[in-house]
């Protein structure tokens, strides 16, 4: 009996760890084949061959799975957007949030259709907004804290804050895929006007 109870707790870890990889597998084939705004639920759980319960009790929707496929490549965005300044420190504050953009909108050409389905879900849901969710408060504070070194040779009164909340809002999916692949500018293009736009020449 009470070797039986010592083993269950890990024969439920593992249940529910391979439960998460065949879910996380299965949604990446969907997504793949179909898009993710053309995939249901529903399927993802009928593809892993589980009970939609299953799949609900782990995410309630699909941006929740598009941010777990993610999220290796979030961490090392951020370890590389933190190493980057570590070592352009001296720069000038705008020639390191060009470098900051740069990495992200790298990540962002390489992860657009995730990004979307995370977005997408957030748009639904005001309370669950993206710019509540990690990925917006990683990339927030290192921009305001760019910005708010620029102010100090700049002769503006415009805050950080609201100039960083500005400029993500720029590169959110619907506004940067409508400047990408409306407007038809290059990401290198979408780099070069958000700099010109953002950033004061003195």
């Amino acid at each position: 009996m009470n070797e039986a109870e010592g083993t269950q707790p890990r024969s439920e870890r593992r249940d529910a760890a391979e439960n998460r990889q065949r879910i996380l597998d299965a949604a990446l084939r969907l997504f793949e084949q179909n898009g993710v705004e053309h995939v249901s639920m529903n399927q993802i759980a009928t593809e892993a061959q589980i009970g939609p319960g299953t799949l609900y009790r782990r995410y309630s929707n699909k941006g929740e799975l598009c941010l777990d496929l993610m999220k290796d490549n979030v961490v090392n965005l951020f370890e590389d957007i933190e190493n980057y300044l570590q070592m352009n420190r001296a720069e000038p504050p705008a020639h390191r949030l060009k470098g900051l953009l740069e990495l992200f909108i790298r990540f962002r050409e390489r992860k657009a259709q995730f990004l979307k389905g995370v977005e997408d879900f957030a748009s639904t849901n005001p309370v669950r907004s993206l710019k509540r969710g990690p990925l917006y408060h990683e990339l927030h504070q290192p921009i305001v804290e760019l910005f708010d070194e620029m102010r100090a040779s700049e002769q503006n009164s415009v805050s950080s804050v609201f100039r960083a909340d500005m400029l993500l809002t720029a590169l959110s999916s619907d506004s940067y895929l409508y400047q990408r692949d409306v407007r038809g500018y290059s990401p290198e293009q979408i780099l070069e006007q958000l700099i010109l736009t953002f950033v004061v020449r003195e």
